[in-house]
């Protein structure tokens, strides 16, 4: 339960204080984590008699080993070198310290659980207060999920990593729902505004970034007051990372809240979706329009119908876009310098982005 990485640093740590090689053992015998380079790898015969005897501890061959339970059965042996009182003493700490970590371990891992079958919706109501109860996690808490989503391997510990961003804070919850989504249930101050909540998206942005080299993509859901609401969050910050990816692919931050008509026309059935694209372009598609035209459009747009300022972006002569702006309307029977118009074409080009990625996932 506990990772080798962890155990190996506990007895490093453990190391530098005593000055005692330690080793931890699994109950059939194989080495995990060591001080001394010739116990790397080995495999310790005669373990599984100890495993099975009464004692809780033992002294072979100038190596004292002692049990590490989990539910009254032994999980790990935890060895040091030394016959002296002074190893004794050291050994029995070890494997007090590793209890200690099983112990933390195993509730984590219980909360975890928890959570993962809370965001999946797989507990009934009844269960959720009950067993929250017995894990000792409040129920009418501000809380609201973040999804963070990487294309990095599972064997990169990211879960460890988010965990680290906010070390102080034992009452969130990180968990992983796949390869490659790691949730972050956070406990939310009474007042906390959508400013401070978006920042703490960027600083988990940010620090995976740097410590991943790679592009992190984090959705935010609404913030709820009830434990049973924190599924609902987490299906909103799922449909928000997938809006965001169809509509605002440039963005690695995207807010459930903010998603604007995005989120309606994710919402669309298909077929309502060609109807609209057929009486729109009278049987063109967007294909039909060339990367100059759109990349006009989508300039002219986001300078508000404004002919002088996009043409002033694009280096192009005020005729020119005019031109430009005439063609398509000959096409399409739109004019964009109409706002009425506009609407229609950037709904039309939307609504296409829509189907385009529908399309994608069905094959």
């Amino acid at each position: 339960m506990i990772s080798n990485q962890i155990l190996q640093s506990t007895i490093d740590g453990l190391k530098n204080i005593t000055r005692k090689d330690l080793s931890v053992i699994e109950k059939e015998g194989k080495v995990i984590a060591t001080t001394e380079d010739a116990m790397v790898g080995q495999h310790i015969e005669g373990i599984d008699g100890f495993v099975i005897s009464p004692a809780d501890s033992q002294l072979v061959l100038g190596y004292q080993y002692f049990k590490v339970y989990d539910n009254s059965v032994p999980e790990y042996i935890v060895q040091v070198k030394g016959e002296d009182e002074e190893s004794y003493r050291i050994g029995k700490i070890t494997a007090f310290q590793i209890q200690s970590l099983l112990v933390a371990y195993k509730e984590r891992y219980d909360k975890d659980n928890f959570i993962k079958n809370l965001l999946l919706d797989n507990l009934l109501l009844v269960d959720i207060y009950s067993r929250a109860k017995k894990l000792h996690i409040e129920n009418n808490v501000r809380r609201i999920v973040y999804l963070i989503e990487t294309n990095i391997d599972r064997d990169m510990n990211i879960v460890e990593m988010v965990r680290n961003i906010f070390p102080s804070k034992t009452k969130d919850f990180v968990t992983a729902v796949d390869e490659h989504c790691i949730i972050l249930v956070k406990e939310l101050r009474e007042k906390e505004t959508m400013e401070e909540i978006e920042k703490i998206a960027k600083t988990i942005s940010e620090t995976l970034a740097a410590e991943l080299g790679t592009k992190v993509f984090i959705a935010i859901g609404t913030a709820v007051n009830d434990l049973k609401e924190v599924s609902r969050s987490y299906k909103e910050a799922k449909m928000a990372i997938e809006v965001g990816r169809i509509f605002d692919g440039d963005k690695n931050i995207v807010n459930y809240e903010q998603l604007g008509i995005g989120r309606l026309i994710y919402q669309l059935p298909m077929p309502l979706c060609r109807m609209f694209i057929k009486e729109v372009l009278h049987g063109l598609t967007i294909d039909d329009f060339d990367e100059e035209t759109l990349a006009t459009v989508g300039k002219f747009f986001e300078n508000n119908l404004n002919v002088s300022e996009t043409s002033r972006q694009l280096y192009i002569h005020r005729n020119t876009l005019v031109y430009r702006l005439d063609k398509l309307q000959k096409m399409t029977g739109l004019d964009l310098r109409n706002f009425d118009d506009a609407i229609i074409f950037k709904i039309t080009l939307m609504v296409s982005k829509y189907m385009l990625f529908m399309e994608k996932m069905t094959y």
